[in-house]
């Protein structure tokens, strides 16, 4: 289309992957002579590979793996794509064809306008170089003038807050200050279009928010567009009207963002396991890593029902001391909204220490779970005192509620929501004083439990 700023067509990109095949289970012993062949076949095929160009891959056999194939797609001008996916989807591999960083082995894309990407953290940032000096690099990697530049300075320090830091290094940086001032560049030296992985993830929850915030600024008033990935299927409904679903290289579905992210969810698989480890999940940090959550064990019978109590038991692990520690586990709908929380330090203010490092468990219990059956997402997280997030997993489980034995019939439908208990007064006496019917002013008396 000719309003596309970005065109994708049929895109295709293959790596090949080389494996070292272990024949110690065919044969007790390994002859001399097999070794010799097989160096021998291994260093001809690297000298193949070497004068033809390609990649020279260690390995006794090689495997073409497709991370992308045939995934065609148009952006048009000021739009915001959320593309989402399980980790292997491809979308990393997208976004790099995207910045240029990596060429596609078939197909093609037509971008029209400037780049800027935020891929991982250091992406652009010359590590000998101070942060000011970056700031101009990055710039003229752009195709501004060193005036124009100069310009936007001021408005990037600041949302960076940096200032301090400007005449250091940049390795010097922590993996949140990159982040910070990386962000603060791509989003204010006015590209056409803006690519941004999960690498927001580095960085606390109100410097999180405030990225958000200037993505929709940059496509909702600059008329730029915005590419973003993420795992946090509440941020992609709240920012992306549209959205992209990876699936095994190739697109699955796109379209409006809200049907696209319960079919994605409604896809995945249910957590029916009385374990569930977290380590490979995707994760937002906050600056540092002294505390990272392990595994989530079900104390309760699975699924989980309505009205009946739940016990769940949660297992992190500290690398360094840490102070007043809360955990929080929330209940979203299949669109990633959240519905319900429980926060361990709500009831009475109780916030432990952990003055050495080590692996704890706290159990956490609801005596009556409020939520109509239907499928759920569990966000898990853990904070230092009222806001310093130390580990936070969005979306970290899928589960089901199902109706309990006490479930009224009339809540049992699949509906997401909370249903409370309240106290009711009713006067079914007729009172002679009672105003006429045009004169009732509707009201209702209640009490609902604490």
């Amino acid at each position: 289309m000719p309003d596309a700023v970005i065109a994708v067509e049929n895109l295709s990109k293959s790596y090949l992957l080389g494996h070292r095949v272990d024949r110690q289970g065919r044969s007790r012993y390994t002859a001399l002579r097999d070794v010799i062949g097989r160096e021998a076949r291994n260093f001809a095929r690297k000298t193949f590979d070497v004068v033809r160009g390609r990649q020279v891959l260690q390995g006794d056999e090689v495997e073409e793996f497709w991370a992308l194939r045939n995934v065609s797609f148009e952006v048009k001008q000021g739009e915001v794509v959320g593309i989402i996916g399980r980790n292997g989807a491809g979308k990393s591999t997208l976004l790099k064809i995207l910045s240029r960083i990596t060429e596609p082995t078939a197909g093609r894309v037509v971008l029209r306008g400037r780049v800027a990407s935020l891929l991982e953290v250091g992406t652009g940032f010359h590590p000998e170089l101070t942060g000011r000096e970056n700031i101009f690099l990055n710039g003229a990697i752009l195709g501004m003038t060193r005036r124009e530049i100069a310009t936007k300075f001021d408005a990037i320090v600041a949302f960076a807050e940096v200032e301090k830091f400007l005449d250091t290094p940049v390795k010097r940086y922590s993996s949140g200050m990159y982040v910070r001032l990386a962000f603060a560049v791509a989003a204010h030296l006015q590209p056409d279009i803006l690519v941004v992985d999960e690498v927001l993830a580095v960085g606390d929850a109100e410097f999180q928010q405030k990225c958000l915030g200037k993505m929709d600024e940059v496509s909702r008033r600059e008329g730029r567009t915005v590419l973003f990935v993420s795992h946090n299927m509440g941020v992609i409904g709240k920012l992306c009207p549209t959205a992209i679903w990876l699936d095994q290289g190739s697109i699955r579905q796109q379209g409006a963002a809200g049907a696209v992210i319960r079919e994605y969810l409604a896809k995945g698989v249910l957590n029916l396991g009385r374990v569930v480890k977290l380590d490979n999940l995707p994760r937002q940090y906050a600056e540092g890593d002294e505390l990272r959550l392990r595994s989530v064990e079900w104390l309760c019978d699975l699924p989980l029902r309505h009205g009946e109590k739940v016990k769940a038991r949660f297992i992190f692990e500290t690398s360094a001391p840490v102070a007043n520690l809360a955990i929080g586990i929330g209940f979203c709908d299949v669109g990633g909204k959240r519905i319900l929380t429980y926060d361990t330090d709500l009831h009475d203010g109780y916030r432990p220490n952990f003055p050495r490092p080590g692996v704890y468990t706290v159990d956490v219990t609801i005596d009556a779970l409020p939520l109509q059956p239907d499928t759920y997402m569990l966000d898990i997280g853990c904070r230092s005192g009222d806001s310093n997030s130390l580990d936070y997993i969005p979306c970290a489980l899928q589960l089901e509620v199902v109706a309990g034995p006490g479930t009224p019939s009339f809540i049992s439908k699949r509906s997401s929501g909370v249903r409370l208990e309240s106290r009711c007064t009713w006067n079914l006496a007729t009172s002679p004083n009672f105003p006429p019917a045009d004169q009732i002013v509707p009201a209702i008396s209640t009490k609902v439990h604490s």
